[in-house]
């Protein structure tokens, strides 16, 4: 068993519990390494709403050159503390309720792909629910339209000038774009997996093949969840109450189909690669510490 030989607690701790911590590992690295893709993304959303129909679009690499000349390139990193309060308990979270969910309905049996995909949105949707708050937080960090200068201030601000449920904006655009996504990735990544011949799953390079499944999954994923992912991100860093309807159809009118998949390409590539990296970093210590994922 390869959990015994590991240091330290976490031998004998509940497997939800060591899901979470796997979970709340490759959260961290994930989520460090691509904040700058999460900002570009939030830039170009915020900046949509500041262009007259018809003028000329802003794109990923103009904003990211913009961020580093005009502020600095540690810039690109703004909102990575909400991010880390977010990210880390949230993939946490997630992991371990899908650890439990799995273990609860598919003990003895893979889940098919139907089933995978409530698997994935309901556990998304736990953590998705439980980390709103610092989903909105960060959302109007990277924004730049809010001069907050941290997390706890951000949220007394926040309390005090618009009430409680600021801090649960956007929770139904949220979980239009976070259970689906996550719904579809699972999907797509244990249906690929199972395609592959049993000598490639289970060789050496068995890192390699989780990510590049996960790579493929998240490509997919993304695409599908986009324009919840705009109508969020507008209703978040929005200084007047939005509904998810209203925000639709002022995206819709201002900017047309385009509009909805605004910030499209940062955000595929940061959602695939964090997924895919965070797939492969949760299998990996899984398997290291004697459990099946």
């Amino acid at each position: 068993d390869p959990g015994r030989n590991l240091p330290g607690p976490s031998q004998h701790a509940h497997p939800a519990l060591k899901a979470f911590m796997c979970g709340s590992l490759s959260g961290t690295c994930s989520t460090l390494l691509f904040q700058p893709l999460d900002l570009v993304k939030t830039r170009l959303q915020t900046l949509q709403n500041h262009v007259q129909p018809g003028g000329r679009k802003v794109g990923m690499f103009a904003v990211f050159l913009n961020v580093v000349r005009t502020e600095n390139v540690f810039s690109l990193w703004r909102g990575v503390s909400p991010s880390f309060l977010r990210c880390i308990p949230g993939v946490g979270i997630y992991f371990s309720t899908f650890y439990s969910l799995k273990q609860h309905f598919f003990q003895e049996r893979a889940a098919n792909a139907g089933e995978a995909v409530l698997l994935g949105a309901g556990a998304r949707a736990v953590a998705g629910v439980c980390m709103l708050p610092f989903t909105v937080i960060k959302a109007r960090f990277e924004s730049g339209f809010y001069n907050y200068l941290s997390v706890p201030g951000a949220v007394r601000s926040m309390y005090e000038t618009e009430g409680m449920r600021a801090l649960f904006s956007g929770l139904p655009a949220t979980l239009l774009r976070d259970a689906p996504f996550s719904g579809i990735y699972v999907m797509f990544y244990s249906q690929t997996k199972k395609l592959l011949p049993p000598e490639v799953t289970s060789s050496s390079c068995v890192p390699l093949v989780n990510f590049g499944c996960g790579v493929v999954a998240g490509i997919m994923a993304s695409v599908v969840t986009q324009p919840a992912d705009v109508v969020k991100t507008n209703i978040q860093i929005s200084k007047t109450r939005l509904g998810t309807v209203q925000a639709a159809r002022h995206i819709y009118k201002e900017h047309g189909i385009g509009g909805f998949f605004c910030g499209a390409v940062p955000r595929c590539l940061r959602r695939t690669l964090m997924a895919a990296m965070a797939w492969t970093v949760y299998e990996q210590l899984m398997a290291q510490m004697g459990l099946k994922s």
